[in-house]
């Protein structure tokens, strides 16, 4: 009996073990970001896969901040909105089908950022009211076309959810909750919040540092 319960221990161990080997993210290959040492950072508006119209300018106007502090010149929203609508670009989706050579004639950036956001909003159910933002994104280089980075980055009022008191007290922090997030956009926070995750520097495959940080060329090497 003992020696079964050893071997089946042993077994669940082993897998655990390969288990975690298999889940661990690999570093990223920072090859091309590297060659092209992008300066100048272009961000287009970010196109939305959500119901909330409200997505493309939150995550537009939260994802400029983590970029500048990451060491990057980050050309102005206001300027790059004025600019797209005088040459008749009115939608984010037309913004990301425009040729990366007509990108850089426009603008003059060495890069631009292109995201997606695949969540934007508050959720409600009897006993819980979550607000998520979730988006991904990729730098690409405007002089040759070449992906330097892409990720993914989520943010959730879950987060910080605990259990208010039993049934009675998530009832009302969700009504409360919910209220906050239909008068208010409780979303924009979390846009914040997601896009510092999407984009500060430096973070584990994340973006790199650009040369006005004091960590330029030196890379995270462990999560």
């Amino acid at each position: 009996m003992m020696k079964t319960f050893t071997v089946f221990a042993c077994t669940v161990m082993g897998a655990m073990l390969m288990g975690g080997c298999a889940t661990k993210v690999p570093p990223y290959d920072y090859t091309a970001f590297n060659q092209a040492k992008p300066v100048t950072l272009l961000v287009l508006p970010p196109v939305n896969e959500s119901p909330d119209v409200k997505a493309t300018p939150s995550l537009w106007a939260n994802a400029a901040k983590p970029l500048s502090e990451a060491g990057y010149y980050v050309l102005p929203v206001t300027l790059v909105d004025e600019t797209l609508r005088q040459n008749g670009v009115d939608t984010a989706t037309d913004a990301h089908s425009i040729a990366v050579n007509k990108l850089r004639d426009y603008f003059g950036a060495d890069a631009a950022v292109y995201i997606k956001v695949a969540r934007y909003g508050s959720t409600y159910s009897v006993v819980m009211s979550e607000t998520v933002v979730e988006a991904n994104a990729k730098i690409v280089d405007l002089r040759s076309g070449a992906l330097l980075w892409e990720g993914k980055a989520r943010a959730s009022s879950a987060e910080q959810q605990q259990n208010q008191g039993g049934v009675a007290g998530l009832l009302i922090a969700a009504l409360v909750q919910q209220v906050l997030s239909t008068t208010t956009d409780a979303a924009h926070s979390y846009a914040g919040i997601a896009s510092e995750r999407l984009f500060a520097a430096p973070r584990y495959n994340g973006v790199l540092p650009g040369p006005r940080s004091p960590m330029y060329g030196k890379a995270v090497s462990t999560p």
